[in-house]
């Protein structure tokens, strides 16, 4: 299923065709279009192909046609801090795409058939987070996976805010999928050949609205198991706890990036040169910031205010002025022009990732440092 829009160069004139044809409509399903790079979810021999309308497979690897993701993306109408569940999230790069949106505080589960396609998802997943800008730039619900056939979910597991489903349902399997989302919540499936869109208006009340047709490959029914008991797949837990670490991490890199916001591109169209025929305005992947980036500064230093010495007075040490030296480098280079926004030379040259750069010229240890930035190695 596929062939909707035009092929493009690169992602973001693939987005921009997607946008022409009406399957994007709204800014923050945009945004998170254009901060992560379709190609990125290929394997390197087949990555000439990730910008064409068209789904792809590759053995249990599996991508969907992008105008397909565009429609699941704005019938899921997602908000920061909802729950969301990917029945064959494959590849994560729905999932991630979908973090972008939820936020820190926000819940990102999914299942999926095959391991060594989750194996493959945790691949991307780690990649995306150390080498992409997008990371820095978007307040991120990180997504969780687990291996399993999603028809074995327990009954009595937990409901949803927002629910796809990747696969083929017939329409046996509808109720089972409606019970997986709370009062309010959307579910987003392919039901008998049309990608349907459901909202459970109340507990035995729903509403539902076809959205255009689709061609799915069916649920993989469970097998039968003689003389044993069904299978049943545990989701992750839906809200966890966060350590006093973990939340002291967000409220640093929050911080960090008011601080450095002035430096990358605020969420705003910039008109462009474009080739002949091409009219509208684009907001670029570098362009789409996390809503909660303004041009409101904070001062790093009333976050690492500078040692103490025995007799509580205040001393600067070398840290301390290297410290100091980073913060008013960075306060040079943040031009803030009407309205507090930057100057226009600002906007079309988007530098380095400003974020990463500041945590790793802190004073700080190394282990913390990486910490900061979300660094997996031990």
């Amino acid at each position: 299923m596929g062939g909707a829009v035009s092929a493009g160069e690169d992602n973001d004139e693939l987005i921009d065709n997607l946008k022409e044809a009406q399957y994007i409509r709204s800014e923050p399903v945009e945004c998170a279009f254009r901060a992560i790079d379709r190609a990125d979810y290929y394997l390197d021999e087949f990555r000439d192909s990730a910008y064409k309308d068209l789904a792809w497979r590759h053995g249990n690897i599996h991508l969907s046609a992008p105008c397909i993701y565009s429609e699941v993306m704005e019938a899921l109408d997602l908000q920061p801090g909802l729950s969301f569940l990917n029945l064959g999230s494959g590849t994560g790069y729905l999932s991630t795409m979908v973090g972008l949106i939820l936020g820190y505080f926000g819940v990102n589960h999914g299942i999926e058939l095959h391991a060594d396609v989750i194996e493959y998802a945790y691949k991307k997943l780690d990649c995306f987070i150390k080498t992409s800008d997008s990371f820095d730039r978007f307040e991120f619900c990180e997504p969780s996976f687990v291996v399993g056939n999603c028809l074995e979910i327990a009954p009595e597991s937990q409901q949803y805010d927002r629910v796809y489903c990747g696969a083929g349902v017939q329409k046996d399997h509808e109720d089972f999928m409606k019970n997986l989302l709370k009062v309010g919540g959307i579910l987003v499936l392919p039901l008998e050949e049309k990608l349907t869109k459901i909202t459970r208006t109340g507990l035995n009340s729903w509403d539902t609205k076809k959205i255009i047709a689709v061609s799915f490959a069916p649920l993989v029914l469970p097998k039968n198991r003689e003389n044993s008991k069904p299978r049943t797949v545990t989701l992750p837990a839906m809200f966890e706890v966060r350590s006093l670490q973990d939340l002291a991490r967000i409220s640093i890199r929050r911080t960090l990036k008011i601080r450095v916001s002035g430096l990358w591109p605020l969420p705003q169209k910039v008109r462009e040169s474009y080739p002949r025929g091409r009219r509208h305005l684009r907001p670029r992947r570098d362009q789409c910031d996390s809503t909660i980036l303004n041009n409101h500064y904070m001062f790093m230093s009333r976050i690492f205010p500078s040692a103490i010495d025995d007799n509580n007075n205040q001393s600067e040490s070398d840290d301390d002025e290297h410290f100091r030296g980073v913060c008013e480098q960075l306060d040079d280079e943040i031009g803030e022009g009407e309205n507090g926004r930057r100057k226009e030379a600002r906007i079309k040259e988007a530098p380095l990732n400003f974020l990463r750069e500041s945590i790793l010229s802190l004073p700080l240890p190394e282990p913390l440092k990486t910490y900061l930035l979300y660094y997996r190695e031990k």
